[in-house]
């Protein structure tokens, strides 16, 4: 265990079924679905035509429209939160020591959108010159986090984090690591992705990873469920800004909860499958229990990282089987990729947002779609419904292909 207490004060998230902190709340404890056909593009040729996309977002809210059209929609979605969890975290500016603030902020890929458009502009006219001087700054996955420390300021550690689906959950063990050390006082952590694009889809659908449920798309995402056959890309981005407990109560801040453990393993065994029973879910899991001080008897809740593949849920059961024992029947594992589809570099992000509202709300957002039962998926999966129960500690889990494991354990939080 590090030395210092880290805590969380700010939150911020954009994703398919609600942008803002409380509409995303409000979307995970009814259940909404945030699947739809894809408007994007045109999706005749392809495989699969449905998405979670993000709805009904104004960059202008948060971003002045000459620096909107330089910034790829993941930044766009980046800035938009970061700008959430600032008005959350509720810092005195004119106190606040900038140069003890910094920024991990990942991306699975980056500027997917821009990167296509322009290779498009080149390919059809062969002109170098038609490239945008802002093509690589729009482009590049650690530009989100360099936007945000810009905007604010923030001159602490500052960088970005790829690791596919673990991108956001190792930016906020990376944070939570550089507080614990008293590197920083404060942290802004997460990811963001806007990949749904041809090139997304087209690739996805070629790994056969994606769902092709066309006729069926809002029953597409089913985590847990025997007629699962793939997962639903999402878009957003989450955030979450870490302080250390000394730091947040010297300033007075609201405190939403404790990060106290992080567990990141590697599979070390296929670049996309994960180990088989989920052995490194296993080490990941023992490790964030372990860095917390705590016993698997203390985890109320686990926030899966249930993608709805047929490999991910199966392994994922039985990980949290091995690790949890005779408590894996007490404790509930749900799904919020059932709603919002699955955010590739922001999946950790806001599925950690998630694992903190239902701590704070006493809530278990459902698992939808879980009509079926895998029958080797036999844990209390939340079905269909929000569950209501008290959650002291809880997990959130994320893995990534290239076999990149992470678990993050947050705590009510006790003064």
């Amino acid at each position: 265990m590090g030395n210092k207490r880290v805590v969380v004060t700010g939150m911020g998230a954009v994703t398919p079924i609600g942008i803002g902190i409380e509409e995303y709340w409000d979307g995970l404890i009814h259940g909404k679905n945030g699947v739809g056909l894809i408007t994007k593009f045109d999706t005749t040729n392809f495989e699969t035509k449905f998405a979670a996309e993000v709805k009904d977002f104004n960059p202008e809210n948060y971003i002045d429209k000459k620096t909107v059209r330089r910034m790829d929609p993941f930044t766009q979605f980046s800035m938009a939160t970061a700008a959430m969890a600032m008005e959350q975290a509720a810092f005195n500016q004119d106190t606040l020591n900038k140069d003890r603030f910094g920024v991990i902020f990942g991306s699975g890929i980056g500027g997917m959108v821009t990167n296509q458009l322009q290779h498009w502009q080149y390919y059809e006219t062969k002109n170098p010159r038609l490239i945008s001087p802002f093509f690589v700054p729009m482009m590049i996955s650690d530009i989100a986090a360099g936007q945000i420390s810009i905007r604010y300021g923030l001159k602490g550690p500052n960088y970005a984090t790829t690791s596919a689906c673990a991108t956001s959950s190792h930016a906020i063990a990376d944070a939570f690591m550089i507080i614990q050390r008293g590197s920083a006082d404060a942290m802004m952590c997460g990811g963001s992705e806007a990949a749904i694009v041809e090139m997304s889809i087209g690739g996805f659908n070629a790994l056969k990873a994606l769902s092709t449920w066309n006729d069926r798309y809002l029953e597409a995402s089913r985590p847990f469920d025997k007629d699962r056959n793939g997962f639903v890309m999402g878009e957003g981005a989450g955030i979450l800004i870490l302080e250390s407990y000394e730091h947040a109560v010297s300033r007075g801040a609201n405190i939403l909860c404790e990060i106290s453990g992080i567990g990141l393993t590697g599979d070390a065994y296929h670049i996309t499958a994960p180990a088989p029973g989920g052995e490194g879910a296993v080490r990941s899991m023992k490790e964030a229990i372990r860095d917390a001080g705590l016993t698997a008897n203390d985890v109320d809740y686990i926030n899966a990282h249930g993608t709805s593949t047929p490999y991910n849920d199966v392994n994922e059961t039985k990980a949290i089987k091995t690790v949890f024992g005779d408590h894996a029947y007490k404790m509930i594992v749900s799904s919020t990729k059932s709603m919002t589809g699955h955010l590739l570099g922001a999946a950790g992000a806001i599925e950690a947002i998630a694992t903190i509202l239902a701590m704070k709300n006493g809530a278990v957002p459902p698992t939808i779609n879980l009509v079926n039962p895998d029958p080797e998926c036999d844990l209390n999966y939340s079905a269909l419904t929000a569950t209501k129960m008290e959650i002291n500690c809880a997990i959130s889990n994320t893995f990534g292909f290239g076999g990149h494991n992470a678990s993050l354990l947050f705590k009510k939080f006790e003064g």
